[in-house]
Order: C-alpha cells, then structure tokens, then sequence
C-alpha cells in the first residue's frame, strides 16, 4: 500500500497569520531536516550511481525521466555538466513531461499522460546499455510510472527518486532511493522539502559520477568548458598551479590552444617526454 506521506497535513497551523519571521524560521526548521533523510539513504544512493558510473563507462547513457518539480530540477543538473565536466552532449538526458523545451511553462498536466515517456525514450533510441531513473515526490506520477514499467520489460536497468515510502514508482526500480521528508510546510508543496532533497541528490549523483568517470583531477574542473572569461581565468589559475608555468600569459596562451586544462597538461607532459634525450649507450 502506497503511503503518502507527502500529502500528510503540515505541522504548522495559521500560516496566515504568522509575521515573517516566524514564518522563515519554521521553513528553516523544516529544511533542516532535509540533509538527515539524505543520509537515511544513502546505502540505496550508492548502489544507483554504481550502476550509473558503470553505464557510463561502458558507452551508455543515463536518462532521467520526470514531471513537475522534479523533473525541472533534473533539467536544471543535466545542462551545468557539458560546461563543468566537459562530456559530450546526450550523455545525460532528461525526458521532461510536456518536454524539456516547455520547461518554464510548468506543463503539469502532462504528468498523466501514460504514452508520452517511454515513447520519447524510444526516439532517443534507449538500449539495454542505458540506465533510466525516474523523479516523483509522490511516487505514483503516471508519466514516471508507465515509462519505468515500459524500461522492465525491455530490459532496460531502472531507478528512482521517490519521497514516499513503498510506493508504485519504488517497485518498478532495480535501483530505488526513498527520501521520506515527511509532511511539507504547506500541505502538499512538494517543491519545498521534496524538491531540496531533489537537488540535493542530483548534485551527488552528477558530481560523484563525473569523479568516478576522470572528469575531476584532486578537487579541480580540469576538463571544464572555457565558455567565458571568468571561466578562462579559473582555467588558467588551475594551470599555473598544476604545471610548471609561472607566467600567466603564457598559460593562458598554451591553455586556449589545446581548448582545456586535461589538454593542456598533456601536451606539456608529452613535450616533455618528448624534449629528453634518450642517447643510446655505447
């Protein structure tokens, strides 16, 4: 039996007629909680992006399906990780209900229609090679549910991001997280504590995989897009700083000439290895 724990009623009363500094107290009070239940899951999170970061190595793709708050914040992690990480295009994807192209429309009546998930993962060409998780704070959302049900029975390896317990969404998962966050500040707003735990989870998710595929070097972006000058500058201050070049003109000149850090060290290290002379012994 699916518990909605999500839709339980706030504990807080007369909203209306709090000042604001209670008000952002109590919603403060309530975030606080959030971060805790992240933790309860964390031994689920860990076997979705183990499963993630071993699609990825093998040539697949992660696709994250969903509607409403959910959904919109994948979005909002998937389009940062070309920039930041430097991967190609489509490797992480979205299939927003209403579409990824609508998203500042807020297209929630789409989230019942049945059809519409697993025939866009369809035109994406999903494979067995490919991992799909699905995002609801409810658990039960249709155009989740029927897409994941759909993804089984193709074959396809499946996960979730779900804020109630043993709910529908959880049982068509190989790889569930349940975030149980308990009662919202307003009755059913999913988009406050549900939907910070949302991000939150992208951000592990996304992050740690990107560690785990060489997308990071120590603690730095070393394959990060140089898309503007803040960017060129972070870019050439991380190569100062790994390399053996004091001048920043020049680092800058070698850094956009091989288009990122990673590309920039190896070119100097293979000119290095290059440069060294390996006279034979007579």
């Amino acid at each position: 039996m699916n518990i909605r724990v999500t839709e339980s009623p706030s504990h807080y009363r007369n909203l209306e007629q709090q000042d604001i500094d209670t008000l952002i107290s109590w919603i403060n009070q309530e975030d606080q909680k959030v971060a805790l239940k992240i933790k309860e899951a964390l031994p689920q999170l860990s076997k979705l992006i183990g499963v993630i970061v071993e699609k990825l190595k093998t040539g697949g793709r992660l696709f994250y399906v969903g509607a409403g708050s959910g959904g919109r914040l994948s979005v909002l992690d998937v389009i940062e990780l070309p920039n930041t990480f430097g991967i190609p295009k489509g490797k992480v994807n979205v299939i927003l209900a209403g579409g990824v192209e609508h998203l500042v429309e807020a297209k929630e009546e789409r989230e019942d229609d049945t059809k519409e998930g697993w025939a866009n993962l369809r035109e994406a060409g999903i494979s067995p090679a490919d991992v799909v998780v699905g995002i609801a704070a409810s658990g039960t959302t249709p155009f989740v549910l029927e897409a994941l049900k759909a993804c089984r029975n193709h074959g396809i390896t499946t996960g979730c991001i779900v804020s109630n317990p043993e709910s529908p969404i959880a049982e068509q998962a190989d790889y569930p997280v349940e975030v149980v966050t308990g009662p919202e500040f307003i009755t059913g707003s999913t988009r406050m504590k549900s939907g910070s735990a949302q991000k939150m989870i992208f951000d592990m998710i996304s992050t740690t995989t990107m560690i785990c595929l060489g997308r990071v070097e120590d603690n730095s972006m070393v394959n990060m897009a140089l898309i503007n000058d803040k960017a060129v500058d972070r870019a050439v201050r991380m190569l100062v700083d790994k390399s053996n070049i004091a001048d920043y003109g020049e680092a800058k000149r070698i850094l956009l000439q091989n288009g990122s850090v990673r590309k920039a060290l190896d070119a100097l290290a293979s000119s290095e290895t290059s440069s060294v002379d390996f006279t034979p012994e007579l």
